[in-house]
């Protein structure tokens, strides 16, 4: 964690203080502080871990509430499970790649195929941990969980919507998959506006180009895209997917009756992810044309910092545009 999270005790504090510091705080500090705060008012709330600094936070405070399981992901994901015979929610926390990766078998039995009230928070997604190198990238996810029956996927905008999809979370009866990043990031939103899991939220009403993002980065990158082709008399939309299952299809197919060119963006494998999901949509409805912009198909073993790897993989706002324009120009 790199925020000091004394001083918001309350879930109304914890939201004016992260929406004022939203364009400075790490979106998995935000959760931490909002984790604290829910389970403040509920005791039935768990916090199990896998190697997470959350002792120097939750567990100092709510022992009773917390489980460190070292790194044990598998066995994190089963107990969890188990313990939703006494607590509920249960938030099971690990790092992106190997809560996801590693872990997958038992979140496919123990969690999804049980449809038990287990929330899987995975931090340092993407490839917001490339400088310990291709082992840290989690950037197949998305595509791997959401292959799974009753599991909800999300990957919140930033840290603001991080803290209103934690509650939402929270408050969900089943199964979740909560993907954070590691470092701090724009903020997308210049009003507190209505979370809805499963519900797309339109930055840019659809138009002739629009771009469906998930995550931090790939909406910052969609967002300057627009802005640019704005400028250029291009009519754009955006669409923030926050939720990539369940995707929200209507919004799709609104989106396509007005497009042109569906451009996706998100921080995962071009195959399975976001784009793989509008795909599927729009081979069902007929549509418009579909770019995918994300990590490409082959061993990804780069090392360095996430705008470093994202702009090497061509998750930027140029790519978007030219991706665009190509198509429109046909």
């Amino acid at each position: 964690m790199s925020a000091v999270l004394s001083g918001p005790r309350t879930l109304d504090e914890v939201r004016d203080h992260v929406w004022e510091r939203r364009s400075e705080i790490q979106a998995r500090d935000a959760y931490v502080l909002t984790l604290l705060a829910l389970a403040r008012e509920n005791p039935d709330l768990a916090c199990l871990t896998a190697d997470m600094d959350y002792q120097d936070h939750f567990a100092t405070e709510m022992p009773r509430q917390h489980v460190e399981l070292g790194i044990a992901e598998q066995n994190l994901i089963s107990v969890a499970a188990g313990m939703t015979v006494g607590a509920s929610p249960v938030f099971a926390n690990g790092m992106g790649p190997f809560v996801s990766g590693r872990s997958w078998e038992q979140i496919k039995i123990d969690v999804a195929g049980a449809n038990l009230p287990v929330k899987i928070v995975g931090t340092h997604s993407g490839l917001s941990s490339g400088h310990f190198g291709p082992t840290h990238h989690a950037t197949e996810d998305l595509g791997m969980l959401r292959l799974l029956p009753n599991l909800t996927v999300v990957a919140p905008g930033d840290a603001w919507e991080t803290v209103q999809a934690t509650v939402a979370v929270a408050e969900s009866p089943g199964p979740v998959y909560l993907r954070l990043g590691r470092n701090a990031t724009p903020a997308l939103y210049r009003e507190r506006g209505e979370f809805v899991l499963g519900r797309a939220r339109v930055l840019r009403e659809p138009a002739r180009i629009t771009f469906l993002a998930t995550g931090p980065w790939p909406n910052t990158v969609a967002a300057e895209a627009a802005r640019e082709l704005e400028l250029r008399g291009v009519p754009v939309g955006h669409l923030n997917v926050h939720t990539v299952k369940p995707l929200d299809r209507a919004a799709i197919v609104a989106a396509a009756a007005e497009a042109e060119v569906f451009v996706t963006i998100e921080d995962h494998r071009v195959a399975g992810g976001l784009g793989g999901a509008v795909s599927e949509v729009v081979a069902e409805i007929g549509g418009p044309v579909v770019r995918r912009i994300g990590v490409p198909d082959v061993h990804y073993d780069l090392v360095g910092g996430e705008p470093y790897l994202l702009e090497h993989a061509g998750v930027n706002a140029a790519n978007a545009i030219a991706q665009a324009l190509e198509v429109i120009a046909c």
